[in-house]
């Protein structure tokens, strides 16, 4: 391995895990001081130098990056408006009740959403500074700092370089070795030849990174083994509304599969359940109530029945100590919903229990 100081580094195995970069669409002006997108920490180092004395700022996009760059700038008393190319916040991940949640989370705190909104361009003042940017519905907004947050795209230039087979990633087999003998890819920057069932090639999560990184250091230890991502899980938190998803749970309710979503009348709690038509679960959403990852990771590992999840949901639930409990009201709209799945709602020791 060739190092850009000129040094050679032999190695017996290598591990390249050299991550993402921020995925930009070549807009008009994106060059100008005062635009950037945020992936790792030289991002939010240059992000913390720029933004001082800045009044107005645009965040572009409605993913996870987006909403936290709209947060810090919040905090700064910095006016946030976001352009959200889809019709609701995250439509490409967020049913619409979920991103309706989140909606009343940007509104009450003042974050300006103009959603079915692109960017086209961002305009320049003569200091070579954005000073405002250009929607696609001709509408010219002020501001001092641009945060593109259109997602990230694996870093595969050195693969590339290196004549290690890429697509959009490093393209791995299931020990996640490249294309060359005794060279691995992890993370970010990976892209599975063949993904199993229900997964996607790419895995851009904190815990799927460390997972590949475990699967690797077998390998390089003499205990080869496949790479086993197990459920899907991911967790975030928008301002003050916390945010869990486990297994399958997409934006529309695929064909073959019933969903239950309660929520509270005050818009701060929302439980949805994903079930197939012979009642095995399949996926959760939950904002404003914590679950514990260990049950849900089981009950979908096993295939559990909607009636036993239901039964048992109480086992779920993580919220601190005197949180009031939801069970018996999620209980009782999937029973009105799906009579043809009856669960009993009994009393014992002083608090509802389901069996």
């Amino acid at each position: 391995m060739h190092l850009n100081t000129g040094a050679v580094l032999p190695y017996d195995k290598l591990l390249v895990a050299i991550g993402s970069v921020s995925r930009f669409q070549d807009w008009p002006g994106q060059e100008l001081a005062g635009v950037q997108g945020l992936y790792g920490l030289p991002d939010l180092e240059r992000m913390h130098r720029e933004t001082h004395g800045v009044k107005q700022a645009v965040v572009v996009g409605g993913g996870l990056i987006g909403v936290e760059l709209a947060e810090m700038l919040h905090s700064r008393g910095i006016a946030v408006t976001m352009l959200v190319r889809d019709t609701h916040y995250w439509g490409s991940v967020l049913p619409p009740e979920e991103a309706a949640l989140v909606n009343r989370q940007l509104q009450a705190h003042h974050i300006q959403v103009q959603y079915s909104t692109e960017l086209t361009e961002i305009l320049g003042d003569t200091a070579g500074r954005a000073r405002a940017v250009l929607t696609s519905k001709g509408q010219e907004i002020a501001c001092q700092w641009v945060g593109l947050a259109t997602g990230v795209t694996p870093n595969s230039t050195l693969a590339q370089a290196s004549g290690l087979d890429t697509d959009r990633g490093i393209l791995v087999d299931e020990q996640l070795q490249t294309s060359q003998p005794n060279v691995f890819a992890a993370g970010d920057c990976a892209q599975h030849r063949q993904p199993g069932p229900d997964e996607v090639p790419i895995e851009q999560l904190w815990y799927t990174g460390r997972q590949q990184g475990e699967t690797v250091a077998y390998t390089i230890c003499g205990q080869p083994r496949p790479y086993q991502r197990g459920p899907w899980f991911n967790s975030a938190k928008f301002f003050q509304l916390e945010y869990q998803t486990y297994g399958r749970v997409p934006a529309h309710t695929a064909a073959g599969t019933h969903s239950v979503c309660w929520q509270h009348p005050n818009g701060q709690h929302l439980l949805r359940i994903n079930f197939r038509e012979d009642g095995t679960v399949v996926g959760m959403n939950t904002l404003g109530i914590r679950q514990r990852h260990e049950v849900w990771d089981q009950w979908l590992r096993n295939a559990t029945s909607i009636t036993q999840v239901l039964s048992e949901l109480r086992t779920a639930n993580f919220d601190p100590e005197f949180y009031r409990r939801h069970e018996a009201a999620v209980i009782d709209q999937f029973t009105r919903q799906f009579p043809q799945f009856p669960v009993a709602l009994h009393r014992r020791k002083g608090f509802f229990s389901f069996s």
